[in-house]
């Protein structure tokens, strides 16, 4: 019995190590952490199309002979040299006489994984041109950003939004001049009776653009710049300015991911497993003891209980409790570090508030509404008068007709019945509140007293509770991130000097009904990314002054660039002051 015990020991353990083996096997991702990880982009332009140190990296399997010799040459190229194969001969020749940096660690799935990953992004990934003044875009960008122009504008210049669509937009003026003043200040051309800024003031709404007395006239030609380059972004995705972390399918605390298996439903239950075939295990060599003791005494067999036995002798008893402590402590301890972190976490709000349509479709600059973001240390939740920027207008919405944008109204006091503030808001009764928004939901809904009966009903419902018991006021929004109070997190340090996009860490908000809590935002998360973001030095003032030595390096060719961890992002008092 013993030894059927033993081999199905011997089997699960089988099955706990085939399945992380498999499990981590070539794939387009893990080739991705590799070249990151073994620093290719040292030495190999990251879009695959450009010779840098060295060759451009698109279809590099078909240019050689055969695959033994390439992975060969990844491991080891001076292995190739002193034998003289002719096409790594070639190579060395062609760049400069450097050979490739040695990587003898790589098994065969590894440099599989790199492989298919060079070859999906070469093949699918987007072209770099030339003929793009990237910092005049990235100038303007930045400036269409913080004058929150995409509030009113929508970001692809395709559409009309509040305001029209800028595709083409110098076209549509009869001179420099008077674009540069309608963008200064439109009232000007208004009242100087401009009749292209006399009709788009009608055909919007007679809304005219908020002004940006402070502007010059460089600073419009970039913006106008980047409006005329709309791929701008693609293209400096491409050139290696990613702003998408995808730290999301690496592990908590190691690169390769195997942190995650150790820290899964299937580890607990196999340790389980095998904690309990152990037991059986000695019961069963305690109980065959046992029956060969009865018979050496009294000379005849006696059957005993294996779990009779398993809870009744001592020895088995204490390495089950040693098991069960050693187990359920780090167990505890795992669960421990992770206790307050919410991944996935996605509450109701009191407005169903849609940013897939908003950053989305309507492409409104995160920024825009998180206007914190760029100079504080928190993003802020957004005041109601944000939201009122556009809503002004827009008073009907695309999912819920008048039930979500009645809301605002209803807690800042906007009556849409006459497109005005309600004064002394805060004093009216609440009858009289119910009744304007009420009329208003029926006038937009075929005058039916239900639908405005039954939204009214859902609007106090959302917008009061046990402590707030009118809709008056502030909108109580459910917080989806919160870090640990003795953590030290600022989001103008990774937005404004770091460069970040939002998604980094929000994930892809863009496409979110319902907010969650995309990252695991952990400590391992966090010193992962401060270990492989490069920081942006170029066209970036906060470090013109410093880091003179890193500065130089990157001229002299000595270094191909710096990661956080380089500037201090490792240190325990940045996070933990």
């Amino acid at each position: 019995m013993d030894n059927k015990i033993i081999n199905n020991l011997l089997l699960v353990l089988l099955f706990i190590f085939g399945f992380q083996y498999f499990s981590f096997g070539q794939s387009v991702d893990e080739g991705k952490e590799l070249f990151i990880s073994k620093t290719c982009a040292a030495c190999h332009d990251k879009t695959f199309k450009s010779k840098l140190v060295g060759p451009n990296l698109a279809g590099v399997e078909s240019r050689w002979t055969n695959k033994e010799d390439l992975y060969s040459w990844i491991r080891n190229p001076q292995t190739l040299l002193d034998a003289g194969n002719e096409y790594a001969t070639k190579v060395f020749e062609e760049n400069n006489k450097v050979a490739m940096t040695p990587n003898p660690d790589l098994t065969d799935t590894q440099i599989a994984s790199l492989l298919m990953y060079i070859k999906s992004e070469s093949e699918g990934g987007a072209q770099v041109a030339g003929d793009i003044d990237m910092a005049k875009a990235q100038k303007g960008k930045e400036l269409f950003d913080s004058k929150t122009c995409s509030a009113c504008h929508d970001k692809t210049f395709q559409n009309k939004l509040v305001g029209p669509n800028l595709k083409g937009v110098e076209s549509r003026w009869d001179n420099k001049e008077d674009l540069y003043s309608w963008i200064r200040n439109p009232q000007t051309l208004l009242e100087a009776g401009n009749k292209y800024a006399t009709k788009l003031f009608e055909e919007n709404n007679k809304t005219a653009m908020t002004p940006n007395p402070d502007l010059t006239d460089e600073e419009i030609s970039d913006i106008l710049y980047f409006i005329n380059h709309p791929d701008f972004d693609q293209i400096a995705s491409a050139a290696g300015n990613n702003t998408y972390m995808e730290l999301e399918e690496k592990a908590t605390d190691s690169a390769s991911g195997a942190g995650s298996f150790f820290n899964s439903t299937i580890f607990y239950a196999a340790i389980l497993v095998i904690l309990l075939v152990l037991a059986l295990w000695m019961a069963a060599i305690v109980s065959k003891a046992r029956i060969q003791a009865f018979k050496d005494e009294f000379g005849e067999e006696k059957k005993f209980c294996i779990l009779q036995v398993l809870f009744a002798n001592r020895t088995v008893l204490k390495f089950a409790i040693f098991g069960f402590l050693v187990f359920g402590t780090y167990y505890t301890a795992v669960r421990g570090i992770a206790l307050g972190r919410q991944q996935d976490y996605q509450p109701d709000q009191p407005i169903a508030y849609s940013h897939k349509i908003h950053a989305g479709d309507n492409k409104i600059d995160c920024n825009f509404c998180h206007d914190a973001a760029r100079r504080s240390r928190h993003a802020m939740i957004p005041p109601t008068s944000t939201c009122m920027k556009c809503h002004k207008a827009i008073k009907t919405g695309t999912l819920y007709g008048t039930q979500e944008l009645t809301k605002i109204y209803a807690s800042i006091g906007f009556n849409p019945n006459t497109g005005m503030y309600i004064d002394n808001y805060d004093q009216m009764p609440d009858e009289d509140v119910k009744k304007i928004f009420t009329e208003w939901i029926s006038s937009q809904n075929d005058n039916d007293a239900k639908i405005a009966d039954e939204q009214w009903s859902n609007i106090v419902k959302s917008l009061t509770n046990d402590t707030k018991n009118t809709v008056k006021g502030s909108i109580e929004w459910t917080r989806v991130h919160n870090l640990p109070d003795h953590v030290y997190f600022n989001h103008s340090q990774h937005v404004t000097v770091g460069k970040l996009e939002c998604q980094a860490c929000h994930g892809p908000i863009e496409e979110m009904e319902v907010v969650k809590q995309y990252a695991p935002l952990s400590m391992g998360w966090c010193v992962n990314c401060h270990r492989e973001t490069d920081v942006k030095f170029d066209s970036n003032k906060y470090y013109d002054e410093y880091f003179a030595k890193y500065h130089t390096e990157i001229n002299e060719g000595k270094r191909s660039g710096v990661k956080v961890a380089d500037i201090g992002g490792l240190d325990c008092q940045k996070c933990h002051y």
